[in-house]
């Protein structure tokens, strides 16, 4: 609804009638006329029953007061928050796994200690669901990994992680192309999931099977049992239980280096962009590539 129509509305109601809504309103009587006509034949009601020269609400005007003194108000709250600058409502994030559990904490604890009134919600997956989420307006904004292929989102950097190979212990090398290898990692739309497919294809080696994960802890107990390998960032398997419990192998250089973005479509709101500059990482702005 148009709020200029429901000011109009509500200024009849509060005025008793339509020439002091006018005055207050600084418009001639006849424009409020129309005004008011006009509304109730978009509406499909009448707002007012007409008794000579005086006006009065029917059930759908009072009906219609109601919802235009809620929505009104608002609007005014709304504008004052802005003029004020006060940060506040609700920021919709989605993350990698391995950056909401090792990166985002301090982060995200900064932007509380700073912005009480803004309430974060958080929820992970793969980047490709994240970039699935953004497009169907589910959340505001995602920390997700390079390559980014969405040219009408907006991106900043936010940190880079340093990816490592995990194995169980003495487990053979990844030269050894006789040997058929299990994959434990998430599920399909990791981007860490198909630098470690692309690498064994580099080296010449294959694997038989994919056992899929929902989480990193899980990811690393199974490696550290012997069950597979699998490619994690390294700060993550620093905090991981069984971190002790596998053997790390550096990856070659093209593919040991990986920056996690934050990206978002349209006009960054306030919230977004009071935790964008909390981020460690602003050397590079523009938009994803």
């Amino acid at each position: 609804m148009d709020l200029d129509d429901l000011d109009i509305f509500r200024s009849v109601v509060r005025e008793g009638g339509v020439t002091r809504a006018a005055k207050r309103l600084h418009r001639v009587p006849s424009n409020v006329t129309t005004r008011i006509k006009q509304f109730e034949a978009r509406l499909g009601v009448a707002l007012f029953r007409r008794e000579g020269r005086s006006l009065s609400l029917t059930e759908a005007g009072r009906t219609l007061l109601g919802h235009a003194e809620t929505l009104l108000r608002m609007a005014d709250l709304a504008e004052q928050e802005l003029r004020s600058g006060v940060v506040r409502g609700v920021l919709r994030l989605g993350s990698l796994e391995s950056a909401a559990g090792a990166r985002l904490p301090p982060i995200l604890s900064a932007f509380h200690a700073q912005f009480p009134d803004v309430t974060i919600e958080l929820q992970t997956g793969t980047t490709r669901a994240m970039l699935r989420q953004l497009e169907r307006f589910e959340i505001e904004a995602a920390f997700v990994s390079e390559p980014v292929d969405h040219a009408s989102l907006s991106s900043v950097p936010a940190f880079d992680e340093e990816l490592v190979l995990i194995t169980g212990r003495n487990a053979p090398g990844i030269g050894d192309g006789s040997r058929r290898r299990t994959l434990v990692a998430f599920p399909h739309g990791c981007s860490y999931r198909q630098r470690l497919i692309e690498w064994l294809a580099e080296e010449g080696a294959s694997y038989d099977r994919v056992l899929e994960m929902s989480s990193y802890h899980a990811i690393v107990a199974c490696v550290a049992a012997g069950t597979g390998m699998a490619i994690v960032p390294a700060e993550v398997l620093d905090h991981a239980v069984l971190s002790t419990a596998v053997e790390r192998h550096p990856l070659p250089p093209h593919l040991r280096r990986n920056r996690t973005r934050l990206v978002w479509s349209g006009e960054a709101s306030a919230a977004l962009s009071a935790l964008m500059a909390l981020l460690p990482d602003r050397a590079e702005t523009g938009r994803a590539a």
